[in-house]
Formats: structure tokens, sequence, C-alpha cells
């Protein structure tokens, strides 16, 4: 999946989020999206580091405290 693909399905799921949403009022939207993908991504590059945080924290371009962290708080510890 290319990058643009990636964006493809965000955009179309904030799109459906807010027309869901109908005459409701959206708030905090940057930090659900944050959320509902952080950890996903999490899961996948750590299946793919084969659960080395350094080389983790090295394929997400992140430092490995702030890595080990994000895995605390999404309960992946």
């Amino acid at each position: 999946m290319s990058k643009e693909s990636i964006q493809e399905v965000v955009q179309k799921s904030l799109e459906d989020y807010f027309n869901d949403l109908g005459e409701q009022k959206a708030s905090n939207v940057y930090d659900m999206v944050v959320l509902t993908v952080e950890k996903p991504i999490l899961e996948v590059v750590m299946t793919r580091a084969d659960g080395n945080q350094s080389h983790a924290a090295q394929m997400l371009g992140i430092n490995r405290n702030t890595l080990r962290k994000k895995l605390q708080e999404h309960g992946l510890l």
C-alpha cells in the first residue's frame, strides 16, 4: 500500500466520521485519529522488528524511550 493509499483511507474514514456525526459538533479529532492509528502501527512494526525495540524505534524514526512509552500507553508491554 502506498503512502497515497493510506492517506486516502484516512481521508475517507474522516469523511465518514463527519457524515455520521450529522449535526453533532466534532471535538478532539486529532487525538482520536492519532490514538486510533498509533496502536496498530506499533503492533505491526514490533512484529516486523521481531520484538526488538531498538530496531522498531529505528523503523519508526523515533527514540527508543519514546517507543517504550507509547508501547506502555497502549498496553503492548
